[in-house]
């Protein structure tokens, strides 16, 4: 009886039900029809409503499940809720009462799938593209450390994507749907960051007319990336410390600590070990930063990378820009891959939007990248590089060798 009044409520509100007399074929139904949520008694024949949970959630770890009993006690529902239950209802119940349980457990089921979703798009997004084992070995440590709350250190030359790891850790991780915050140490005055990665009350010092949240609050719950750590004055160290150990901040000018919830991923192109043995560095610092040490190799220590990085900057750009350039010809791509791109990532990033800008459509050939030409050939006559020339000379003859090439046109040549 019970069973049937609660599939007339289910059918009233406007769900699909489908019915069952006992655990062991409430699991033939689960395969056949992969309910949103299961509704279960907690007394059946044959297993009690929690061995049937523990069966389904072997079956489907994250399945929506709402238990009722007239047999309830708070050791029953605590037991039910720690097994995976949504919610746990008594009997007797009003239809109202069940209909918000089930809505509530579906809104719920809705917003994982939706964030799952984005976890999803976001990773995508921030995709690290390679195939080297290098890239390989990247991919695993990233994938492995990407849940954990600990402090990530990523170094590495400039270019070489670290801010990208960065993303992509934070996109694979619990944290995803979270803020991902980035503060870049270098690019900001001493007398600044404090305030900037702390905060700040109204009147804390002269030109703060209004409090502000610092870097580490805006970041609750998600991640903050310290972009160029190596760069950070040594007063702003030792405060950054403290609120790595406590997990709290004190605005400039305020007594009240806030507690954050944050993971902090920092990132470096300068060796810190050396910077440490150099005073510029503390050394409780760096060893609080290193607890998971990620290096990136140079592109020219990965040259099997620059094929699908090409290929990614292709669609990329076609995307972006509304192009159709149909892939790139082989004498281009041995050209590229033979480079050993000083610059890395970005360098190779930007080449690709150059030869695309003036490209548009049809394949990349070696004609489309003028700079590959000037880079990669050790002809003098491609610049006119005469041993002894001083740097201004070199640029005269660079800029006069790409205006040449854009026909005269400045514009594009100063976009080149």
């Amino acid at each position: 009886l019970m069973r049937e009044m609660t599939a007339e409520t289910m059918l009233r509100a406007g769900h699909e039900v489908h019915k069952a007399k006992e655990g062991a074929q409430g699991l033939v139904e689960l395969e056949r029809f992969q309910p949103d949520l299961i509704l279960s008694d907690f007394k059946m024949p044959g297993m009690t409503g929690l061995e049937f949970l523990k069966e389904v959630q072997l079956r489907v770890p994250s399945q929506a499940f709402i238990i009722m009993t007239a047999y309830g006690t708070i050791d029953t529902a605590v037991e039910a809720m720690r097994s995976g239950a949504n919610d746990f209802i008594e009997k007797p119940f009003q239809p109202d009462i069940l209909e918000i349980a089930v809505e509530k457990a579906l809104a719920n089921l809705k917003m994982k799938r939706e964030n799952h979703h984005l976890r999803e798009q976001l990773a995508a997004k921030y995709e690290f593209i390679g195939q080297s084992p290098v890239w390989k070995s990247i991919d695993k440590t990233i994938h492995s450390v990407a849940d954990s709350n600990a402090t990530i250190l990523v170094t590495g030359e400039s270019g070489v994507g670290k801010e990208v790891i960065a993303r992509t850790l934070h996109a694979r991780s619990d944290r995803a749907t979270g803020p991902f915050v980035k503060i870049n140490c270098a690019a900001l005055p001493e007398n600044l960051i404090e305030s900037e990665l702390f905060g700040h009350e109204k009147g804390a010092f002269t030109g703060a007319i209004r409090a502000k949240k610092g870097k580490f609050e805006l970041a609750t719950t998600g991640t903050l990336l310290l972009d160029e750590i190596g760069e950070m004055p040594l007063m702003a160290q030792s405060k950054l410390l403290r609120v790595l150990q406590e997990r709290e901040v004190t605005r400039i000018g305020s007594d009240d600590e806030i507690s954050v919830d944050v993971r902090v991923i920092c990132t470096t192109n300068r060796d810190l070990e050396v910077e440490v043995k150099e005073g510029n560095f503390r050394d409780d610092l760096f060893y609080r930063l290193n607890v998971i040490p990620m290096e990136i190799q140079s592109l020219r220590d990965r040259s099997e990378d620059i094929p699908p990085l090409v290929h990614h900057f292709i669609d990329k750009f076609n995307n972006e820009y509304g192009y159709s350039v149909d892939g790139i010809d082989e004498s281009a791509m041995v050209k590229l891959t033979s480079y050993d791109w000083p610059g890395n990532i970005r360098q190779l990033e930007n080449c690709m939007e150059s030869a695309m800008g003036f490209t548009r459509t049809g394949p990349l050939t070696e004609e489309q990248f003028p700079l590959g030409d000037i880079l990669i050939t050790e002809k003098e006559d491609q610049v006119g590089l005469v041993a002894g020339m001083t740097i201004s000379q070199v640029e005269k003859s660079l800029i006069l060798k790409t205006l040449e090439h854009c026909e005269g046109n400045k514009t594009q040549a100063a976009q080149m």
